[in-house]
């Protein structure tokens, strides 16, 4: 390259930092690209535990990593479902699946079909038409099947992560193959007197290290992308009240299920993430409907099993940057934004930021073309899945609380108010090509919080409910004895686990004390 290679800077390590510099050594020239990644042990990092959602499978095969290793250097288990608990009503119980509920028919898809049973008493529980929530249910786990005629093939799954843990398994992946980390604090960020582009960071050491771009995955901290770029934030907590969150792992009582748990509470929900040797658990919650004394009450009194470390407190906002690409600097991870944890999708933003850089990544100079087309892109994903996690709080009766009165009363974005209305009167959900939540998964939040449209697919009309019935009748026959035949989740893992060395699965545990040493 004319020039010399262009030197990018990443800052911040963590899930964010590692995760970036792993997927850019992989697919940039070293000839072109030289790629330093600087943190410091001092500052410790936001994960305890993750659950993820399957796109970081196709991450992890896009680097090459085999699967079964992920999984024994990271703790993980599988995960096929969400399953939400008391959020329409108290005493509610839905699953959000990896995978589809029934199948069109003649292009129309299940839920007219389900609906039309329904008014008449003779429908199962939508989750019972879809293999995924039903395996979920039963702790049944398989891997799914490429024969497109199969049920097996109807689902996708996911794992629960120890986040640190596999930030340490990508630092080792990308220190391998050419990535330079400096440990160190930055303690000035030096940009150019003309057009305000950062031109090198300072270090606590005295040493100066420049380059031709930089990536900030300092988490909330945003060393570069606010603190020295004064890029704006856009606050959304009127939407998304809960600003403050307490983790802390816990013991296992039992064999792992192949699902994350959000159980909603009286100021916000709690989570609980089962790994190979412990649970992640954590209470987001509101401190204008809660105190914090009063939340770490909550969750202590609510885990399954002992805590095994001391509770890590969170502040928050959510929302996220104006833009995540400012001048030569792009944001990954939690310097970008923040929305909560509900649906699992904070490794999914690090990662779709990851890749949709890759696309654009600049040369010596910044193209404004491709600067705008990155933001727009990342706009519209932190949209969508804002108005997905929205539609949790507001689908709701609870009246029990002053929270969820808040929530269920508070107005709500025009585009979400749009599909809303469109499923309520037509029982259609909207398309859209980018955008991380399809069908299924409006049509198990809908349903689940007690969302019934008005009417379904008049093409529905020359069907009658018995040949319905007859179609839905064996689907859900076949979709429990598959399931029935289907191993147990925690069989799975341990055939997979089998070689891994006594010892090891303590290290998460280290690592989280590690950090909160740190903190102190």
């Amino acid at each position: 390259m004319q020039g010399g290679p262009i030197n990018i800077i990443i800052l911040g390590g963590g899930t964010a930092g590692w995760m970036t510099a792993a997927a850019l050594v992989k697919m940039l020239p070293s000839s072109n690209y030289s790629i330093t990644l600087v943190e410091s042990e001092q500052i410790g990092t936001v994960g305890v535990g993750e659950a993820t959602i399957p796109h970081i499978r196709q991450f992890n095969k896009f680097l090459e990593i085999d699967e079964n290793d992920f999984i024994r250097a990271t703790n993980a288990t599988y995960k096929l479902a969400i399953c939400f608990e008391d959020w329409g009503k108290l005493g509610d119980r839905y699953f959000h699946p990896f995978g589809s509920f029934g199948h069109d028919i003649s292009g129309i898809e299940f839920q007219h079909y389900w609906l039309k049973l329904r008014e008449k008493n003779m429908a199962a529980a939508i989750s019972e038409y879809s293999l995924a929530c039903v395996a979920a249910m039963n702790h049944k786990f398989d891997y799914p099947s490429t024969d497109d005629e199969s049920l097996l093939s109807t689902y996708t799954y996911a794992f629960h992560i120890d986040a640190g843990l596999y930030a340490r398994y990508l630092r080792n992946y990308a220190e391998t193959k050419g990535v330079v980390r400096r440990e160190g604090k930055v303690v000035d960020v030096v940009t150019n007197p003309v057009n305000g582009f950062i031109e090198s960071i300072k270090m606590e050491s005295g040493e100066t290290i420049q380059g031709d771009f930089f990536i900030d995955c300092s988490g909330f901290a945003s060393v570069l992308i606010e603190k020295t770029l004064k890029t704006g934030f856009e606050d959304w907590s009127q939407w998304l009240p809960c600003n403050r969150a307490i983790a802390i792992p816990s013991e296992n009582v039992s064999t792992p299920a192949p699902y994350t748990r959000a159980t909603a509470r009286d100021a916000g929900w709690q989570w609980c993430i089962p790994l190979q040797h412990r649970s992640g658990n954590g209470y987001v919650y509101s401190n204008n409907f809660i105190s914090d004394d009063e939340a770490l009450v909550t969750l202590l009194k609510n885990l399954d099993g002992k805590p095994v470390a001391e509770p890590n407190h969170l502040k928050f906002i959510a929302g996220r940057r104006k833009k995540s690409w400012n001048k030569n600097c792009v944001a990954i991870g939690l310097s970008s934004g923040f929305l909560e944890p509900l649906e699992s999708t904070s490794i999914y933003l690090v990662q779709m930021a990851i890749l949709k850089f890759l696309e654009f990544v600049p040369g010596k100079t910044v193209d404004p073309v491709l600067q705008h087309e990155f933001n727009r892109a990342l706009e519209l994903e932190y949209c969508r899945i804002r108005d997905f996690l929205i539609l949790h709080y507001h689908a709701t009766t609870r009246d029990d609380s002053p929270f969820w009165r808040y929530c269920q009363a508070m107005d709500i974005p025009d585009d979400l108010k749009r599909k809303m209305q469109l499923f309520k009167k037509t029982a259609h959900v909207e398309k859209y090509q980018q955008g991380l939540f399809m069908t299924p998964s409006w049509i198990a939040l809908y349903f689940g919080q007690g969302i019934y449209p008005e009417a379904y697919d008049s093409r529905l009309e020359k069907y009658s409910h018995g040949e319905i019935q007859q179609y839905t009748s064996a689907l859900h026959k076949d979709i429990a004895q598959t399931v029935q035949s289907m191993p147990m989740a925690s069989s799975i893992l341990a055939k997979t686990v089998k070689s891994f060395e006594p010892g090891y699965a303590h290290a998460a545990l280290d690592l989280y004390r590690v950090k909160k040493t740190c903190k102190k």
